[in-house]
């Protein structure tokens, strides 16, 4: 009885991790593509919740997930290109962009959503059905886990293993790394370093309207006003633990997502243990990640530096 319950626990708790895990990944992954082409990306936690609403609102309306999932991405982009247009194009700080679309970003989400949900928050959501693979979904603990899981769970292990060959194996891997690492170098070589920006911190922003999506489709089926909750800044986190690698980046979100599983399962345990500290926990492990990491991760060279062809 006690061995069925500890893997029943188990179970839940890996379940837990991998739900919390997803929405940091995606973010990760769309701040690792613009800041390996040299853009600082701190709106990741804007885009999150800007997909949040997207999804969820489309869904609410048409009662179909995909079609918000669809939308989510779109606007994703579009915040992309708006902090592209500001930062390659304008050559606005990065971090001051970044900063202004996270706050424009949480105004907009809350007016609009007191608009269009009654109260700012919605019913619960249609949602996306799991895909059960058959035979090895009723593995004991790893079944449930891994062969249970929803769309979102498996493209975002493809996007990591595809974003891995391509960053590293391929010629377009080669161009966004030169571009983030010695933009001068790169155009004189006939790459647009404008180009190759623009379309990393598009695709940053559709990666992460991602994890929102999930968030709200998947992970609560609902929105709420804020509901990202500084994921995004775990996030860019897990982007400098992970030290700009796709893998890497996505197992720091891993260690953060379990993180946050456990101080949840501790609060439902009734551990005498004050409730702010467990909030607190994921942060505090984030920081002593970045603590730990400091003078040891090198970012891209070229990374929050403007660049001017006049140089």
């Amino acid at each position: 009885m006690t061995m069925s319950y500890n893997l029943d626990f188990l179970t839940d708790y890996l379940v837990a991790t991998v739900r919390l895990t997803v929405p940091l990944a995606f973010a990760a992954l769309g701040g690792m593509y613009s800041e390996r082409a040299g853009v600082l990306n701190i709106a990741l936690e804007g885009m999150l919740l800007t997909g949040a609403f997207t999804s969820a609102a489309i869904a609410f309306y048409t009662g179909n997930p995909w079609l918000g999932i669809i939308a989510t991405v779109i606007v994703g982009g579009m915040v992309g290109l708006l902090h592209s247009f500001l930062c390659v194009s304008l050559g606005v700080n990065q971090l001051v962009s970044g900063l202004a679309i996270n706050l424009v970003a949480v105004g907009l989400t809350s007016f609009w959503a007191r608009i269009i949900f009654a109260g700012g928050n919605t019913q619960k959501l249609p949602s996306i059905p799991p895909i059960i693979i058959p035979y090895i979904a009723n593995i004991s603990v790893v079944g449930k886990v891994l062969f249970q899981q929803d769309i979102f769970v498996y493209l975002l292990l493809f996007l990591i293993a595809v974003t891995t060959y391509l960053l590293y194996n391929s010629s377009l891997g080669l161009t966004l790394r030169a571009v983030g690492e010695y933009p001068q170098a790169a155009e004189s070589t006939g790459i647009s370093v404008v180009k190759v920006r623009y379309i990393a911190v598009i695709m940053s922003g559709c990666l992460a309207s991602l994890g929102g999506a999930y968030l709200s489709l998947v992970q609560v089926k609902y929105f709420a006003e804020g509901m990202s909750a500084g994921k995004g800044f775990i996030a860019i986190a897990a982007i400098i633990f992970g030290r700009w690698h796709p893998v890497g980046s996505a197992l720091a979100s891993l260690l953060f997502g379990a993180t946050e599983a456990l101080q949840l399962r501790i609060q439902a345990l009734g551990a005498n243990i004050p409730y702010q500290f467990l909030i607190m926990l994921p942060y505090a492990i984030a920081l002593l990640a970045l603590v730990g990491l400091a003078g040891k991760s090198a970012p891209p060279a070229a990374l929050g530096i403007p660049y001017s062809r006049k140089k």
